[in-house]
């Protein structure tokens, strides 16, 4: 597989898609639904990160883009939600990504981040020696009850919200694959990650704050890979945040394409 943009992008876009659709079924009263050029995954909460629009292809037009924003903002209005929508620039037009923060600001939406989709063929060898790490997969009350706490510590997830979301035994019955770092019986860090289209993708990465920077999240991340890909040669995809992209690309991932998130004001 090539890594260029041409090539790699679609991959890491196809990816994403499957890995949202968790926050459909996870609580057992959202709903994903595709319409009008987006798909729509609504979690059941009124927390607009976890209710995410998506391009389901190409956008030819400011106008065709305006047209897919409108019908976003009707689906979540109807469910009186807030809401965010990750927006690919590779499936954009010049002119509709030329146009596109205004559009989304005279929707009442506002840039809150610029995630990079990245690639990696396979990950590169350790910089560094790692630290050892227990890599316990999520499969029971315990593991979940984990992985919720440290969604809330690493990511700043409101409590009710995380337990919400991660705490439902339906919640792990799909693609979405949870891990959970532990050091001497505590839990430090956590990963997802979501086999899809032909490659794996990479989420949810992170350490609790009193012991990052010692390479846990890193030591946790080739473990659950090693897991979860036994013989498989498959491309790793990625949605990077500013604080792990120099991670990211020591560990060998390159840019194929870019997001902008949206949230609602």
């Amino acid at each position: 597989m090539t890594l260029n943009k041409p090539g790699g992008f679609k991959t890491v876009e196809e990816n994403l898609h499957v890995a949202m659709r968790f926050f459909g079924q996870a609580t057992g009263a959202g709903e994903v639904r595709t319409a009008n050029g987006v798909e729509m995954v609504y979690s059941g909460l009124d927390y607009g990160v976890f209710n995410i629009a998506l391009l389901a292809g190409p956008v030819s037009s400011e106008h065709d883009l305006t047209t897919i924003l409108g019908t976003a903002g009707r689906f979540y209005h109807e469910r009186k939600s807030r809401w965010s929508f990750w927006i690919c620039e590779d499936l954009l037009d010049s002119g509709a990504r030329r146009h596109s923060r205004e559009i989304f600001n005279e929707s009442g939406m506002r840039a809150i981040s610029h995630a990079p989709g990245m690639l990696t063929a396979a990950l590169a060898a350790p910089s560094r020696t790692l630290p050892e790490i227990e890599c316990r997969a999520v499969l029971d009350p315990e593991s979940r009850a984990a992985f919720a706490g440290l969604t809330v510590s690493c990511f700043d997830i409101p409590v009710a919200v995380a337990r919400a979301v991660y705490e439902p035994e339906a919640a792990w019955q799909g693609s979405y694959r949870g891990y959970v770092g532990m050091v001497n019986g505590a839990a430090v860090s956590i990963v997802a990650l979501v086999r899809s289209q032909g490659a794996m993708g990479v989420y949810s990465l992170g350490t609790i704050p009193a012991q990052r920077h010692k390479g846990y999240g890193e030591a946790l991340l080739r473990a659950a890979v090693a897991t979860e890909k036994n013989a498989l040669d498959e491309p790793l995809v990625l949605e990077s945040t500013e604080a792990g992209y120099r991670l990211y690309r020591r560990l060998g991932f390159r840019d194929v394409t870019n997001f902008t998130v949206y949230l609602t004001r």
